[in-house]
């Protein structure tokens, strides 16, 4: 794990990998992103977005699906959202089907064109262990059968 000094305020607290990150305005991301964490959307991203909480902000865009357990919507999303809690807010936009497990709130102004569907699940599908577990060695009977394939894992 990496730790970072806090460049404002008390410079002996620590960053945690589990901690708030920002896509600022003048970042744009082609690809899939995954978090523990939260992150903070101000600029563009296209691909899925795999999260523990999300915050689209004024500036910011997806172009792709959204699994999280929260997530506001300030910005505009073109995708799937499935999350626990959702919050649209009044100048957020989805263009895509709204999945949430226990609340949906949207506020006056919000734009939602899609289906609105509460799951019955409510046990959050995203933990650290979904994010970045490890891929299990095969068994030995597997390695014989299939010795022609080898598996490659790309990491960011």
């Amino acid at each position: 794990m990496i730790k970072i000094v806090q460049m404002f305020g008390d410079s002996k607290t620590k960053i945690k990998d589990s901690e708030r990150s920002l896509i600022s305005e003048t970042v744009s991301i082609e690809g899939t992103i995954n978090s523990s964490g939260a992150i903070d959307v101000a600029g563009l991203i296209k691909g899925p977005v795999f999260v523990k909480e999300l915050i689209i902000r004024d500036t910011g865009s997806i172009t792709g699906s959204i699994e999280a357990d929260n997530v506001e919507i300030h910005g505009h999303l073109d995708g799937k959202v499935a999350a626990q809690n959702i919050v649209i807010g009044a100048t957020g936009t989805v263009k895509g089907d709204v999945e949430f497990g226990q609340n949906l709130k949207t506020d006056n102004g919000a734009d939602i064109d899609g289906y609105i569907k509460k799951t019955s699940s409510s046990k959050s599908k995203i933990t650290s262990d979904f994010l970045f577990k490890k891929k299990d060695k095969k068994d030995d009977t597997q390695s014989e059968d299939r010795a022609d394939i080898v598996n490659k894992e790309v990491t960011a």
